[in-house]
């Protein structure tokens, strides 16, 4: 084992504060995530599961992150291992991998080559540990995992982790086959091998099994020092393009603000209120309040446009806040309408008006290219947004492109062509002016994530052929257009 490696390791384990675990018991799990410990670790669920299970009699569970440079690990020949323990991951009984997104699958596959486990479930025999995965992704499209992973836990995981976890503790020594198959039985755990293409449906947690909070803290993340607790769960609205959307996870259920403020720490400084709509939390002011009073400084993870007021404003100023982020999403009044958006232009110019009240120097505001039915008119109302916002405070405009995800009104929608979203693109930033700085996504990116997000299992193992050709755009395309001319296009969809 490469000793630079293991000093960067313990002195980053050394760095953290919080819940301490014994890395003793029966069964042994590794939760990993496809991302550098910097971004691992600003993930709430990420932390929530690594409590949860090592609240489960005989689990003893680490953890371990895609490296900061993974070459180092291969020039040495040094295994990936754990934190905690610097022992090999596939010493482990289970590797339970964490996955927000789509386009963190190749993370995925880094992790397990570093730590000398086969990729596809297949080529996996009894003494290589069992692949669980779980996280947000599920609530798009698991299916691109299938080829990887023996089980996944659909949605939230508090109904059944503890089950899933127990399971495999008592039915060890058996069959790897066995013990799957017991595993396909249990609610909300969807096993390829028996379940192929079905999946099945989302769990969702009971209100009384929140907040989740952070287990470990830590300086090395955007969020640094910062412990994160959960002020609600899901969302209270409809948009038409979000997975997060009030009815496919029993819409929003809010952490009372007792329940929040007991789960702090008392030596905390930074607090972090996460939550998909955290400012239509109805105690919210009250949180801050509360917050101030202990002198500890909040960051709030979803402020929307319709809900600042002149109090909240000042609230979250004196919380700390030098910057306002909220969303557009759709360029004009007429696509916000169609996705479902409550935030109209006025929100949008009185939010900036109070920033500016506020003495804040600049507004961050996300908007989405491609929404279906949009046109140039929609982008130049876009830009007279800005500009206008731009009289009272600067504006960074981060600009994302839609991806139509499963489950939700607009799953069918097409994704636009990238030639024509980068023309958008550059018609936005032409006219934007010296009061707004753009920052786009990739359009090309996005299209990846398009074709994970609608794909299968066979897109799944196209991910893997475009991973190991270097996984840069170019690699991505070949191998989704191999995958298209073996398999024929679906309807409506091409390799571009």
């Amino acid at each position: 084992m490469n000793w630079d490696l293991v000093q960067e390791a313990t002195a980053r384990r050394d760095g953290e504060w919080g819940v301490h675990y014994s890395t003793d018991g029966r069964i042994r799990i590794v939760l990993a995530t496809p991302t550098r410990y910097y971004v691992g670790m600003s993930s709430l669920g990420f932390q929530a599961v690594y409590g949860m299970l090592n609240a489960i009699p005989d689990v003893a569970c680490e953890r371990t992150f895609l490296p900061d440079d993974p070459r180092t690990y291969q020039r040495t020949r040094t295994p990936l291992f754990s934190l905690e323990s610097l022992s090999p991951i596939s010493s482990f009984d289970i590797v339970a991998f964490s996955i927000a997104c789509e386009l963190e699958l190749p993370g995925l596959f880094e992790v397990l080559e570093l730590g000398g486990i086969p990729a596809f479930r297949h080529d996996r025999g009894v003494h290589h540990p069992l692949v669980i995965a779980g996280g947000p992704l599920t609530w798009s499209n698991p299916l691109p995992l299938a080829p990887f992973v023996d089980a996944i836990v659909m949605g939230e995981a508090e109904p059944v982790l503890e089950r899933v976890a127990s399971t495999i503790r008592d039915e060890a020594g058996r069959d790897r086959a066995d013990v799957l198959a017991v595993l396909a039985e249990l609610p909300g755990v969807y096993v390829p091998a028996q379940h192929g293409d079905m999946v099945p449906a989302l769990l969702a947690a009971v209100p009384s099994a929140l907040p989740a909070v952070s287990r470990r803290v830590t300086r090395e993340t955007d969020l640094s020092n910062m412990f994160l607790v959960e002020a609600s769960r899901g969302c209270s609205r409809a948009c038409a393009y979000c997975v997060m959307r009030r009815n496919r996870r029993s819409g929003m259920r809010v952490v009372p603000a007792e329940r929040i403020l007991s789960r702090i720490p008392e030596e905390t400084r930074r607090v972090g209120l996460v939550g998909a709509a955290v400012s239509d939390h109805p105690e919210l002011p009250q949180i801050l309040e509360a917050l101030l009073e202990r002198g500890i400084g909040t960051s709030v993870s979803s402020l929307r446009a319709d809900r600042m007021t002149p109090a909240l404003v000042d609230l979250l100023r004196r919380a700390g806040y030098h910057q306002l982020t909220v969303a557009a999403d759709g360029a004009s009044e007429r696509l916000r309408r169609r996705l479902g958006r409550r935030v109209d232009r006025e929100h949008l110019l009185q939010t900036a008006e109070l920033a500016s009240r506020a003495g804040m120097s600049s507004i961050k505001v996300y908007a989405m290219l491609g929404v279906p039915g949009e046109g140039d008119e929609d982008i130049d109302e876009l830009v007279r947004l800005v500009q206008d916002m731009g009289k009272s405070v600067q504006v960074t405009l981060a600009v994302s492109f839609f991806v139509p995800k499963r489950g939700t009104p607009l799953a069918g929608a097409p994704f636009e062509e990238i030639k024509e979203l980068s023309r958008r693109l550059g018609r936005l930033g032409s006219k934007l002016g010296p009061r707004a700085t753009l920052r786009p996504a990739s359009a090309r990116w996005a299209w990846v994530e398009y074709r994970l997000a609608t794909g299968t299992s066979r897109t799944g193992e196209a991910a893997f052929a475009a991973w190991k050709d270097g996984g840069g755009f170019a690699a991505w395309r070949r191998a989704l257009a191999r995958m298209d001319s073996a398999g024929g296009l679906r309807d409506g969809e091409s390799s571009r």
